[in-house]
């Protein structure tokens, strides 16, 4: 353990159910799932979430294995057309905690069951949070980016493409 910072244990609140199968790095829109809360917790716990559209969503890359972190520069995607990057300049698995946040669409509610569009984790994906996405609570000023990452995400939002059984 890193000298002065002790761990932290994180039980899920919930876990993903549905939605995307598979691990992938492009065509997460599009896909409905749900976000299933743990059934110990109230449905009270949810009352006013449905006037929000969309949600902050933290979760663990459950996947992944300590093996995968990357403590170094890389290309992103391991494509020698980026420039090498190093860690926290990536949003992958390859982070030392191995948690995501994303911000899904609220479709609707359903008792615990939270019905989602465009989440970019996979079924069965502990939930390790949530709140409300506030537009106030976003970034203030102008937002930049490192210009690899338009090209590497073009088709991220895109629907999964049609493939035969």
């Amino acid at each position: 353990m890193a000298e002065g910072l002790e761990p932290v244990l994180i039980e899920p609140i919930g876990k993903v159910v549905g939605g995307h199968a598979v691990v992938r790095d492009d065509y997460q829109g599009g896909v409905e799932a749900i976000i299933r809360l743990r059934s110990d917790f109230p449905e009270e716990t949810v009352l006013g979430l449905d006037a929000f559209s969309h949600l902050q969503v933290v979760w663990h890359f459950h996947k992944a294995s300590p093996e995968d972190v990357a403590l170094h520069a890389r290309s992103p995607r391991n494509d020698p057309k980026w420039p090498p990057s190093g860690t926290f300049a990536h949003r992958n698995h390859r982070r030392p905690a191995q948690i995501a946040v994303s911000h899904p669409r609220l479709l609707r509610i359903d008792g615990l069951d939270l019905h989602v569009t465009d989440l970019d984790a996979i079924d069965g994906t502990p939930v390790l949070d949530l709140a409300p996405y506030f537009p106030t609570m976003g970034p203030q000023g102008p937002v930049h980016v490192a210009p690899w990452t338009t090209e590497m995400l073009a088709d991220y939002w895109e629907a999964p493409p049609q493939r035969p059984a």
